[in-house]
């Protein structure tokens, strides 16, 4: 950025002002880091649009040939501050002839001078168009002074904006000191000087935003006490002078030293794009440097990847024909074996060199939000935003960006959601391309519903927006193609050769498909046995493990949760000491760790095994318990995890030797597409030479293991999952216009893949009475309006879609819960008791969780008497007497009926209100003797809901009372942490455990964490890896952009306000906005 005003104009196609006046002003002397006064390039920017917005736009002026420092002379012969016909005099005259009548409006002279200034401006540019190219819009800084000369409602405004002010948090109060120090530093000229004198003490620096003027030397006035002093500093300190004033200062200001190879680089860069975007729209078979992206693209992946060259098969995927011609693509290789890098460079692809928007739907939260921390790097370096949609995160619609392009990284059910707002407001052109990882979830109950629907709707409402879909196991692809409209590619290739075996008793097969029983003898266990030994491991799991670790490492997938922790305290009880040396300081560390995560109390479990370099992993754990043993497992301080099989298509944890405790999950037989996601996990690319699985079966199940067996086909849900999947389909098609008869939903399904199915799922009934059923089934609910002939299903009689309808769908509400919530929230209205914020939880406690509770009641009569008598009305009004709870508690028999469901939805809204008043998950836990990872998904599925329910009410304006108290609610449960560390936990992988730790280091802000220093913070922060830094970092960065696009955009529409005042009201507003947002 340059310290004067000689940037130019920017190419800004929409409004042709410069971007911001932070591009343009010299806030700094050099060598001044720019990140330190992040906050006064946000406030330039909203001044600078506020000058925009009053019209006061001076002619263009040239600084490139100032060869001097005289005034006379340094606008060489284009302009002079003496000459008649300069710009100035211009000014100065203009200015004299409506400011004679001392009784005029200044309102109105500032309009009229505008006017004159304007016509001479369009008069000016004509008469020198030969002019050079990099010129400047340069504005006056006597704004406040124009404003303030009327004094009534001048006055009002200043009254607003300085309580508004007032109320600014401290760390922009520090901001404006550390600014004021640097420039009065730097202030050498007799004018600067002069202006010294008036610089506030720093208690009373911001209290008038006016004074912040975008002008070039930034001056804090202190505020008058009235319009009358205004009025006299404006008669003693002209317009006139004020320009002088600036373009001096300007001209003279020292330009930062900006690294001349970082200019080529990024001209380089811009000019690479440009060739790559047109390399692909002419669809060229020159690829450019690196697949048609810019050769910084290959330089990250190395830097941030260490990802050196490309396989084979990557480079064969990417070049496809079909690729190039922007057709649907559906691709299948073994786990670990480079499909993500594929997808991540095709996704770069459409960003920068389409310049579309792309969607990435990944199966489970854990995964979108490592997938977020890891782009977000790519993000910030060239120049596009990366967005979460997971849990409460996102907005519906997103954000459309002015001129950045959004990566939208979602969980299946919030791609859909955000699928269904951006067909709603006609912006699904939008979106360039679609990534699905793990396709074969389209075989996977309600999820994989949801997931077909989503494609479905794509696919039928925007022809010229790409398909990607990625799986390693995939069986029946023809009906995928069919569906997707795609092309097929795949291959065998892995990084890491895997070796298959099975150990039955003592003995150790090889998985051979040549030989008939699908496996051959192998070797023999060397490991000697005592019997008690024996009686305590009869699976000889302490044999296996013990051949890799400590110097390699190992997963043990097990059944179920209580299993991984029985196995994890077993193998550690017969390991001998010196297991215990392995990095003997880290693991003592991660128990400090964990300890300080439960606020003082560590699992006895991990604390018994961790020193042995062992632990368990299942949804047992807490969020941030999970990731600081996922950690500690990638850095090697832990080298054996017992898990179930949510790790296999979780975060990507690899290992030397996969076992596979027994052939099942739960009490199901292993699938086939289940074992190969498992042992997919064995063998670490540029780690190891090979990997090693080893299934352990029983005598009495070795026949039901047939590794000649293919993979399971991927089936439509649709049918199975009614309330989820067709009716639901169902109600958004006619809610979003995009079939509104019966003949057009039957024309709709037939691109789904139940269309491509339907005579393998539907015998009984064909597709068409389905659908019709459906339809009449969503009329009779009230979520429909119109009529289904009874005679001619291809009747054209047109469906509309009812308030309930339309909130149950744009809130994603399952419809076999709608109508209960409807008069639920309905009865809420006559009674809402608002002593506290337990009838709110009881409306947020999710539906689906009461099926897996099962109350203890003396704990239930416990909490119910700790509750004010308001509280313990709560309980009355959903239909729980207090005499009920006593009665279960106490054993006695039960004549009353009550509904089970709501009993225990309010035993769980007891666990919710307990959270938010301790917001420690640990003691909650024990409080209530649930699991901690029970009690997390709690809290994570009551915040997703708070957040349907929300999107809900905002549809029904009887509801309208329930908008405000939602809002702050699921923000509560969002986080569950004091409010001050809320601006940190916003940050992608910052966790409540990671958010103390940077608090209290002194990281408390957006700002902060944005402007960090990678190294300092390792050395700040315990058990902080430099990548992970790096990651947290470029978050940081991410999500303060993306505030300060939100801010100026915000801006740009003021520029369509004509009165002072407004301008002044949204300005405040959007100060308001900032503070909230903790941007600074």
């Amino acid at each position: 950025m340059s310290a004067s005003l000689s940037q130019g104009i920017s190419s800004e196609p929409e409004l042709g002002f410069p971007q911001t006046a932070s591009d343009k002003m010299p806030l700094c002397k050099a060598g001044t880091s720019s990140g330190d006064l992040a906050p006064v390039f946000v406030l330039c920017d909203l001044f600078w649009l506020l000058w925009c917005c009053l019209g006061v736009l001076i002619t263009p002026v040239s600084f490139l040939q100032c060869t001097n420092d005289s005034e006379e002379d340094m606008f060489g012969d284009y302009d002079s501050f003496c000459g008649s016909d300069s710009l100035v005099a211009q000014v100065d005259d203009i200015e004299h002839k409506y400011l004679q009548d001392n009784n005029m409006d200044a309102k109105a002279a500032a309009e009229m001078v505008l006017g004159n200034l304007q016509s001479g401006v369009h008069q000016k540019e004509q008469d020198n168009s030969s002019a050079p190219e990099n010129v400047v819009v340069l504005k006056s800084d006597q704004e406040g002074a124009c404003q303030m000369c009327d004094s009534d409602p001048a006055g009002g405004n200043q009254e607003l904006t300085e309580s508004i002010l007032d109320d600014l948090p401290c760390s922009q109060l520090l901001y404006f000191e550390k600014m004021d120090e640097l420039f009065s530093a730097s202030r050498t000229s007799p004018v600067s000087k002069g202006r010294d004198e008036r610089v506030n003490s720093s208690s009373d620096k911001i209290r008038d935003p006016l004074t912040f003027s975008a002008g070039a030397e930034h001056r804090n006035r202190p505020p008058d006490s009235s319009s009358h002093s205004k009025c006299v500093s404006f008669k003693t300190e002209s317009l006139k002078d004020h320009l002088k004033s600036a373009m001096t200062g300007n001209a003279r200001a020292q330009t930062l030293q900006v690294s001349k190879t970082k200019q080529l680089k990024e001209a380089v860069l811009s000019e690479e794009i440009f060739v790559a975007r047109k390399v692909i729209e002419s669809s060229s078979v020159d690829i450019g440097p690196f697949y048609g992206l810019p050769s910084k693209v290959k330089d990250l992946f190395r830097q941030l990847r260490g990802i050196e060259t490309l396989y084979e098969w990557q480079h064969d995927c990417l070049t496809l024909e079909s690729l190039q011609q922007r057709r649907n693509l559906i691709y299948s290789l073994p786990t670990g074996g480079g499909k993500t890098l594929v997808a991540e460079i095709i996704i770069l692809q459409e960003l920068l060199c389409r310049q579309k928007d792309v969607l990435m739907i990944l199966p489970y939260v854990a995964i979108v939000q490592e997938k977020v921390r890891g782009l977000s790097s790519f993000g910030i370096e060239l120049g596009f935003l990366v967005e979460e949609y997971a849990g409460s995160k996102g907005r519906f619609p997103p954000v459309k960006r002015r001129v950045k392009k959004s990566l939208y990284i979602a969980t299946i059910e919030k791609g859909h959601a955000l699928v269904n707002s951006l067909i709603e407001t006609e912006r699904i052109y939008d979106l360039g391309l679609v990534v699905v990882d793990e396709l074969h979830m389209l075989g996977e109950g309600s999820r994989g519903a949801i997931l077909e629907i989503t494609l479905a709707k794509i696919l039928y409402t925007s022809k010229k927006t790409q398909i990607i879909g990625m799986s390693a196991t995939l069986n029946n692809v023809g009906d995928l193609q069919k569906f997707l409209q795609a092309e097929y590619y795949t291959s065998d290739f892995r990084p890491v050769e895997l070796k298959e075996y099975i150990k039955v008793r003592d003995t150790i097969y090889a998985v051979d498909s040549k030989t008939e029983n699908g496996f051959a003898f192998s070797r023999l266990l060397n490991f000697k046995y005592s019997s008690n030994l024996e009686k305590a491991d009869p699976d000889h799991i302490i044999a296996l493990v013990t051949e890799v670790i400590p110097k390699y490492s190992c997963l043990i997938f097990c059944p179920t949760k209580k299993n991984c922790e029985n196995v994890a305290s077993m193998v550690c009880k017969y390991l001998k000491k010196e297991f215990r040396a392995h990095r003997e300081k880290e693991k003592q560390d991660l128990i400090k760790n964990l300890k300080s995560i439960g606020n003082g109390s560590v699992c006895p479990v991990l604390k018994q095994t961790i020193p042995f370099g062992i632990a368990y992993h299942h949804s047992g754990l807490t969020n941030d318990e999970r990731k600081s043993i996922e950690e500690a497992y990638s850095s090697g301080v832990l080298c054996l995890l017992a898990c179930t099989a949510t790790l296999a298509a979780g975060v990507n944890l690899p290992a030397r030797r996969v076992i596979l405790r027994a052939p099942y999950v739960g009490s199901d037989f292993l699938k086939k597409n289940q074992y190969k996601q498992m042992i997919g996990r064995a063998g670490r690319a540029g780690i190891d030479s090979a990997g090693e699985s080893i299934l352990i079966v029983q005598e009495k199940d070795k026949h039901l293991v047939i590794f000649t067996n293919p993979l399971e086909n991927c089936y439509s849900n649709l049918l199975l999952e009614l309330s989820k999947g067709m009716q639901s389909l169902l109600l958004s098609l006619v809610g979003l216009k995009i079939a509104v008869t019966h003949e057009e939903v039957d024309n709709f399904m037939c691109c789904t893949l139940l269309g491509v199915q339907q005579q393998l799922l539907s015998k009984e009934k064909s597709l068409s009475e389905i659908i019709k059923d459906g339809l009449e089934n969503l009329i009779e609910k009230g979520l429909l309006k119109g009529r289904i002939s009874q005679e001619d299903h291809n009747s054209k009689s047109t469906l509309t879609i009812t308030p309930l309808g339309k909130a149950t769908y744009k809130g994603s509400i399952d419809l076999a819960y709608c109508n209960l919530l409807y008069r639920e929230l309905k009865k809420g209205l006559e009674g809402l008791v608002l002593e506290s914020n337990l009838h709110l939880l009881y409306l947020s406690t999710p539906y689906d969780m009461t099926s897996t509770c099962s109350p203890d009641w003396m704990i239930y009569l416990r909490q119910f008497n700790q509750l004010s008598a308001a509280e313990q009305k709560v309980a009355d009004i959903v239909g729980v007497p207090e005499s009920f709870i006593t009665k279960k508690a106490s054993g006695q028999a039960i004549r009353k009926n009550v509904d089970n469901a709501v009993v225990n939805r309010l035993y769980l809204t007891f666990v919710l209100y307990a959270l938010l008043k301790e917001t420690n998950i640990w003691s909650v836990s024990e409080k209530f003797n649930m699991s901690r990872g029970y009690v997390q998904n709690l809290l994570s599925s009551a915040a997703s809901f708070a957040s349907c329910l929300l999107h809900f009410c905002e549809e029904l304006e009887e509801f309208w009372v329930y908008k405000a108290l939602l809002t702050e609610l699921t923000k509560q449960l969002t986080y569950c942490v004091k409010t001050e560390l809320i601006p940190l936990m916003e940050v992608a992988g910052v966790l409540e455990a990671r958010a103390k730790q940077l608090y209290n280091a002194g990281y408390k802000t957006l700002a902060h964490l944005a402007n960090a220093n990678p190294e300092t913070l390792v050395r700040m922060i315990e058990h902080l890896s430099r990548r992970q830094a790096k990651q947290i970092i470029s978050s940081a960065k991410l999500s303060k952009q993306k505030i300060q696009e939100v801010l100026y955009q915000g801006m740009v529409f003021s520029l369509y306000l004509h009165s002072s005042s407004a301008v002044v009201m949204v300005l405040a507003s959007f100060l308001i906005l900032l503070k909230r947002a903790s941007s600074w």
